[in-house]
Formats: structure tokens, C-alpha cells, sequence
């Protein structure tokens, strides 16, 4: 990167980068600090009577400094908080030579840089628990600056909150906004609590193909690559069901997995095209099984995080104790549409659909349709946890049929806030019930359903070799945790979510300088003062154009020739 690309304060921070080695410092070393201490500890536990905490070594930013002549005042933020720390001259440098406070700490150190302090705790004359730093040293020297969020008088300024740049510098957020590393805390103690439940009950964690020859186990695009080796066409997993299961078919009795699906569709607040998600699979077991299983597991996951079953959900407040209202798919259109779909035909259902103005295509079979219905007019009705039940076999190519009634399966879904949060059924485990499921949505796929199920074949044959009664339900790890740390967005719980590519502006070609007159070894200069287009100089006053550039070229040291009054005018005119 050249010296005209940087800022300011980059072109600062690496000259005093190249100062610090001069000084004979590495500014980033490579041996192991010691640290035995965290800030959050020392401010919970220091007690000055008892004088504990008196030979602390600790590491972190630099996240704010207070320079006073020959004492001055920091705070270190590790992974744990911040800590107030107080340096002072004469302790840093006994000695004659001050270099190491006067020069290093006062004005080579920027805030963010990345430190090592040993010294002792103290309270200070206001009652703030801080460090006396007795000795200092670089760990990391920081190029950019951080986004400095200030507070005065209980309000914050140069907040770091656009979501765009909080999702796409994701390092960034976490540093200079710590509170947001709670939803991530939080995310991994919600995990940990379901693999201890099912670990109690002695079930296996396993893990299944990413790369798939046939993309099954949901209805979902595909992301499509290619095996150079092989020569063959592979998909990203939509769904770990149809592995699972094989393993169920091979003598395992229960089997879970944490994970991670990919479908090529939209992109919104609760979607990402990468997402998280757990399936478990337990033989002979049914539907009604699970559905106490599963709020077993979720009022276990509330109590956990906040040792309470009531929680805010946005405005609202769920309550995930159990147990959870039961209510079939046909109760709950009925109720909220005045529609029986009952025995219901394709043409009817098409009919109803257009009658309550809800979209729909010729590619849609039965199924779809219904699922249109209850998604547009009842799902949002769900707020408190509550399982929809008793899907139609259309809709569930994979479920076994209902005991009771043969055009339903045995299939529930948990709807929470109006949004679907897990999923499960009595599994099929009829080998030639499912091959002819698998055959019908071959032929949605010839209508133009880009959804449909692939006929896996391998996941028949395993079938045909026998699988016991199983019950498998799958659960949105993402939007777990979003409920449970009261976030609205799906970015918010994800490290990375995915995002568009950065817009870079659109620049002129150097020649194009060229042709108006700026020699080419200033071309970089006149980028870094701003102008990428040429057009860029059309309101430019040559005065203040040519002070400008020969202010740069002397502060930054390139060695340049200083153009005349006269050349800048020709190049603006």
C-alpha cells in the first residue's frame, strides 16, 4: 500500500511503527506474555485491606489515554472489561533515560494498540480500582485507528452502530462495542445446554457430509459446486436428515448434530444463506415423544441463560415454560381464514388462495398452496410458544402417515413469535411409501418447483434394509438464540453474516491525468487529496489545490518537486 492511500493517522502510526524499531522494540514479538489476571477479576475481588492483587500481569488495548507531563491515566480492555491503569515516569524509567515513557508510551502508543502491564492494584483518591503499572510492553502495534465511542454526561458520541459496517467488521464491533459480545456468550451456552441434555441421554454426536451428491432431507435451493477430482457436480447440504438417519437404519439409537446448512434463497432479517442448525434423531420414538422432548430442551435453554422462563422477545414477552397449546394445521387455517381445507383439491385449494388474495403459481402443488395459507394468514398469529401439528401429506414428503388419518402426517412444528423455530415428525421409514413421495415431487420439480425434492436413491436402499420407528426434529440454532437474546436480526447473532460486496468508487485512469497536464509522479497525491475523476477538478481554486499539494508532500516526507502556481492552474484549466 502506498503512502497516498493511507490517512493521516495511518501514515502517523507507521512512522511511529519504524520509530519503535529504530528504539530497538519489536512492536509485535513473539514470545508468550504471562498474563495471570483480568480486568474484570481484579475490579470484582481487589480488596485494599486484604492487599491482594499486588503482582498482576495483565494484556490488552489501549482504549483511552489521559497524558499529565510525568503521571498519566489509561484503560486496558481485555476480553473480561476495562481497567483503569496509571503509568508514572519515574517507576517506568528509574533510571536517567525517560525514553521509554517520555518517547514510547506518550508518542508512539495510539489507542488501540495492543499492550502488556506488570504492577500491583490500588484504589485511586475518587474510589476507581486501578492498576500502578511498574512495567510496560508492546504486543501489538495498531495501523488503523478505531472508531472512538466517547461518553459525557451519559451520553455516547461516535457511536460505531451503521449495522452495515458493524456486520462486515465484525472485529471492529467487538472491540469498541463490548456488549455485544453477550448474544455470542449467550450462543454458545445455548448450544451447550441442548449437547448436555441429549449427552444425558445418551445420545451420539456425530457429523455427516457438508458435499452432497444429492441435496435432500428439505425443500430448499441448492448452492451448486463441482469436484475437479471426481468429475462430478456437488451440492452444498440443505438438510443432515437423510445421513442421520442412515445412521439410525445402522444400529445407532439416537443421533444429533450441530450443523452447518446452506440454501440458495433470499436474504432478509431472519434468513442467511449460511445458518445453523441441529437435528436429532431418536429411535422408537414418535411425534408426541418429541414434541415434549422439545420443550424440555427449550424451557431447559431459558432457564439456563436467564434462570427464568419469561423473556422479552422485541415488545413482547414469551414464556417458554411448559408445556405448549397443540394446535393441527386444519384448526389453525380455519381459524384464521374461515376455510376448511379438509379433502380439499388443488383447484380448490388454488380457488381459496385467489379468494383471500394470497399469490400463487402453476408450479405450485397442494401442498405449497397450503403451506401459502397458513404462512400468509395464520403464522403470525403464533406469538407464545405453540406446535401446529397434523401437517397434510403433501406437505411433508419425508413424515410418516397419521395413524388416524392417511391424508395427514405426523409432523408438528413450534411456532414462536410468529416465526417457525422447529421441526419434526414420526419418520417415514416405509421404503416404498417413501419412494413413491420422492416420485411425486419429481413431478412438482416438471411443473417448475425449483424446490423439489431429489430422488436419493442410496437413502432408499438403506430404508429397504429396515429402519426402526424414529421421531427427528431439526431446530434453528440462529434464530434460537435470537429469541433468547431479544434480537430482531439475524446478523446480530452471527459472527459473519454474508453481505454484498463493498461498492468501491469508480476512479479514472491515470492516463487520464496525464492528459491533463499532472505529472505522473503526483498522480498518487492528487488521489489522496480526493480527486479519483478528473471532473473532480472542475470547482477547484488553484491556490488552495496547490497549497495542498505541497503541504502533503512536505508533512508525509515524499521528496517531491513542487509544482509552479502555474502548472496547477494548467492542469484546472
Amino acid at each position: 500500500m502506498s503512502i497516498a492511500e493511507l490517512s493521516e493517522q495511518e501514515v502517523i502510526r507507521r512512522n511511529s511503527l519504524a520509530r519503535l524499531r529504530e528504539l530497538g522494540i519489536e512492536p509485535y514479538p513473539a514470545e508468550q506474555y504471562p498474563v495471570n489476571a483480568k480486568a474484570k477479576e481484579i475490579k470484582d475481588n481487589f480488596d485494599p485491606e486484604k492487599e491482594n492483587y499486588q503482582a498482576v500481569v495483565l494484556a490488552g488495548r489501549i482504549m483511552s489515554r489521559r497524558i499529565m507531563g510525568k503521571a498519566s491515566f489509561a484503560e486496558l480492555q481485555d476480553d473480561s472489561g476495562r481497567i483503569q491503569m496509571y503509568f508514572n515516569r519515574d517507576e517506568i524509567c528509574p533510571g536517567d533515560d525517560k525514553t521509554l515513557y517520555n518517547e514510547v508510551f506518550k508518542k508512539l502508543l495510539d489507542i488501540g494498540d495492543i499492550i502488556g502491564v506488570k504492577g500491583f492494584a490500588f484504589t485511586t483518591q475518587v474510589g476507581e480500582k486501578s492498576i500502578h503499572v511498574k512495567q510496560f510492553t508492546v504486543l501489538g502495534k495498531s495501523l488503523r485507528p478505531l472508531p472512538i465511542v466517547k461518553e459525557k454526561e451519559g451520553k455516547t458520541y461516535d457511536a460505531f452502530t451503521d449495522p452495515e459496517q458493524r456486520y462486515r467488521q465484525r472485529y471492529v464491533d467487538l472491540v469498541v462495542n463490548p456488549q455485544v459480545k453477550d448474544a455470542f456468550i449467550k450462543r454458545t451456552k445455548i448450544i451447550n445446554t441442548m449437547r448436555e441434555m441429549f449427552n444425558e441421554c445418551g445420545y451420539l454426536e456425530v457429523e455427516t457430509p457438508i458435499l452432497q451428491a444429492i441435496p435432500g432431507g428439505a425443500a430448499a435451493r441448492p448452492f451448486i459446486t463441482h469436484h475437479n477430482s471426481l468429475n462430478i457436480p456437488l451440492y452444498l447440504r440443505i438438510a443432515n436428515e437423510l445421513y442421520l438417519k442412515r445412521l439410525i437404519v445402522g444400529g445407532f439409537e439416537g443421533v444429533y448434530e450441530f450443523a452447518k446448512d446452506f440454501r440458495n434463497e433470499g436474504m432478509d432479517r431472519t434468513h442467511n444463506p449460511e445458518f445453523t442448525a441441529m437435528e436429532i434423531y431418536v429411535a422408537y420414538k414418535d411425534y408426541k415423544w418429541m414434541m415434549d422432548f422439545t420443550e424440555e430442551m427449550v424451557e431447559r435453554v431459558a432457564l439456563s441463560l436467564h434462570g427464568k422462563t419469561e423473556i422479552p422477545v422485541g415488545d413482547k414477552m414469551i414464556d417458554f415454560k411448559r408445556p405448549y397449546p397443540r394446535v393441527t394445521m386444519r384448526e389453525a387455517i380455519l381459524e384464521h381464514t374461515g376455510h376448511d381445507i379438509a379433502g380439499k383439491s388443488e383447484v380448490e385449494l388454488r380457488e381459496i388462495c385467489k379468494a383471500l388474495e394470497i399469490e400463487t403459481d402453476p408450479s405450485m402443488g397442494k401442498g405449497k398452496l397450503i403451506d401459502e395459507l397458513f404462512g400468509e394468514k395464520c403464522e403470525h398469529n403464533y406469538i407464545q410458544p405453540t406446535f401446529i401439528i397434523d401437517y397434510p401429506i403433501e406437505m411433508s414428503p419425508l413424515t410418516k402417515k397419521h395413524r388416524d388419518n392417511p391424508e395427514l402426517t405426523e409432523r408438528f412444528e413450534l411456532m414462536v413469535n410468529g416465526k417457525e423455530l422447529a421441526n419434526a415428525y414420526s419418520e417415514l421409514n416405509d421404503p416404498i411409501d417413501q419412494r413413491e413421495r420422492f416420485e411425486y415431487q419429481m413431478k412438482l420439480s416438471e411443473k417448475g418447483d425449483d424446490e423439489a425434492m431429489f430422488i436419493d436413491q442410496d437413502f432408499l436402499r438403506a430404508l429397504e434394509y429396515g429402519m426402526p420407528p424414529t421421531s427427528g426434529m431439526g431446530i434453528g440454532i440462529d434464530r434460537l438464540t435470537m429469541f433468547m437474546t431479544n434480537n430482531m436480526s439475524i446478523q446480530d447473532v452471527l459472527f459473519f453474516p454474508q453481505m454484498k460486496p463493498e461498492k468501491r468508487a469508480t476512479v479514472d485512469s491515470d492516463e487520464k491525468f496525464v492528459e491533463m497536464g499532472v505529472p505522473a509522479e503526483w498522480i498518487e497525491v492528487v488521489r489522496k487529496l480526493g480527486f479519483q475523476k478528473t471532473e473532480a477538478f472542475k470547482d477547484v481554486k488553484p491556490g488552495k489545490l496547490f497549497n495542498d499539494l505541497c503541504g502533503f508532500n512536505k508533512k508525509n516526507k515524499l521528496g517531491l518537486t513542487n509544482p509552479s502556481m502555474d502548472d496547477v492552474k494548467q492542469w484546472l484549466a
